[in-house]
């Protein structure tokens, strides 16, 4: 089994293991297939072969396996709860279910490498070219379509939270100097609901590609997200309008990860 058609229906059927009825579960499994749209965006906007494009979508299809489980046993995102890369690489590869998937394991070094990483804080430790160019793919792609996520999903699925709480809420300033000095936010220093909400943002600050930044800008995804929300506490609102600032800036002008 060596095509894309073949493994959706795999993983459709894994999902028969979970309550598709369920918020959360239903926001995971558009978010796959959104994140399948996003690969395969980038990789044809890099002019990559035929391969890395099947690739990029298959690694997309699994990154997220994980997520499943933990919401059935915990009802939660939070990484404290559950490692979903790590548990999403057992499952696939200690336990032997990516030959359900694909038949042939010439490329289970790549993409188990991907999955692993792809929610790491930082990408590092990888020497192989092709794996770090999917490892870089998916983190990029899985970014994107939470953009996507954080504008059409309500609020209270993935924040807990109504916006009018979260407008309410102050930024610790740890959060501010991060957002601001163009560096991603670690999940750890988060503690308001607008921590949360910054954390979110400040993904394009690890975009890896000039294309990936192109797409960002062409949707409008920074002036769209920090006006889904209106922020009622006075420093909050003017953090947010000097972020934005910044963020419309980086997105624009960074350049491509070499």
């Amino acid at each position: 089994m060596t095509d894309y058609t073949s493994a959706k229906a795999v993983f459709e059927s894994y999902l028969d293991n979970y309550d598709r009825e369920n918020d959360k579960v239903r926001l995971k499994i558009v978010h796959t297939y959104g994140v399948v749209e996003q690969s395969s965006e980038i990789a044809e906007r890099m002019g990559l072969s035929d391969e890395d494009v099947f690739l990029a979508r298959i690694i997309a299809l699994l990154h997220d396996i994980g997520r499943f489980e933990q919401l059935k046993r915990y009802d939660s995102f939070l990484p404290d709860t559950m490692d979903h890369a790590a548990y999403g690489v057992k499952v696939l590869f200690r336990e032997g279910m990516i030959r359900r998937f694909l038949t042939e394991d010439r490329w289970d070094a790549v993409i188990e490498t991907a999955i692993a990483k792809h929610s790491d804080f930082a990408l590092e430790g990888i020497d192989d070219e092709k794996t770090l160019l999917h490892a870089r793919i998916i983190r990029d792609a899985d970014k994107l379509d939470n953009c996507r996520v954080k504008l059409e999903d309500p609020l209270e699925t993935f924040m807990g939270a109504e916006a009018a709480e979260i407008g309410a809420a102050k930024i610790t300033a740890k959060i501010r100097r991060d957002a601001l000095g163009e560096k991603s936010i670690l999940s750890s220093d988060r503690v308001t609901l607008m921590d949360y909400w910054i954390s979110y943002l400040a993904y394009f600050y690890d975009l890896n590609f000039r294309e990936s930044l192109d797409i960002a800008e062409e949707n409008d995804y920074v002036h769209r997200l920090i006006h889904r929300i209106s922020y009622t506490e006075p420093e909050t609102a003017n953090t947010m309008a000097e972020l934005e600032y910044h963020l419309t800036e980086y997105v624009r002008h960074a350049k491509r990860t070499e």
